[in-house]
């Protein structure tokens, strides 16, 4: 059986969950609320202030829906409750970003600058060199994220570019001079 889709998702004071039928989940708490709808075949239900996930069967469909479902469930209640976010640095001389209302415009050394929009459930701060994305949903915080990495991505040579906080770039030596 399933390790991860055996745990039981505990739900914190101040979130509710709730199932409707053909598994539409829905969780609300203090950071807002999100609605996501899961296969039939698994079976979800709310005891005791915990989330239960349960498959049928063992097939192998089920089996590797199982965990991803708990999982999903478990980043939700997560989402509505602490939020979640990612720190994406701008490095490069000339490299900025400047947040004007809902706008995020990043100069990164092309002929123009580049702007974008927050999506919907999605903030971005800007404090130096560093830019903030949070949000309640962890899969759109993440896609945003990524967008805004996908401006510049980070170079081998020099590190210019936009990378995440944690990420390591291999920096690789460049040309060397004529003997």
């Amino acid at each position: 059986m399933s390790r991860i889709g055996r745990l039981p998702v505990a739900i914190p004071a101040g979130v509710t969950v709730s199932v409707a039928d053909g598994n539409v989940v829905t969780v609300k708490g203090p950071k807002g609320t999100l609605v996501r709808t899961f296969v039939p075949e698994l079976t979800i239900e709310v005891k005791d202030n915990e989330v239960l996930v349960s498959r049928p069967n063992d097939l192998k469909r089920e089996k590797s829906l199982h965990g991803l479902t708990r999982t999903l469930i478990h980043n939700m209640v997560e989402g509505v409750s602490n939020g979640f976010s990612k720190t994406l640095e701008v490095n490069g001389v000339g490299y900025r970003a400047v947040k004007q209302g809902k706008k995020l415009t990043l100069s990164l050394g092309y002929s123009h600058p580049v702007e974008m929009e927050d999506p919907e459930g999605i903030e971005t701060k800007v404090d130096g060199n560093k830019i903030i994305v949070s949000g309640v949903s962890k899969e759109k915080v993440g896609q945003y994220a990524a967008e805004i990495r996908e401006k510049r991505k980070p170079e081998p040579y020099k590190g210019k570019g936009i990378k995440y906080e944690t990420e390591v770039i291999r920096r690789k030596v460049g040309k060397t001079g004529k003997k």
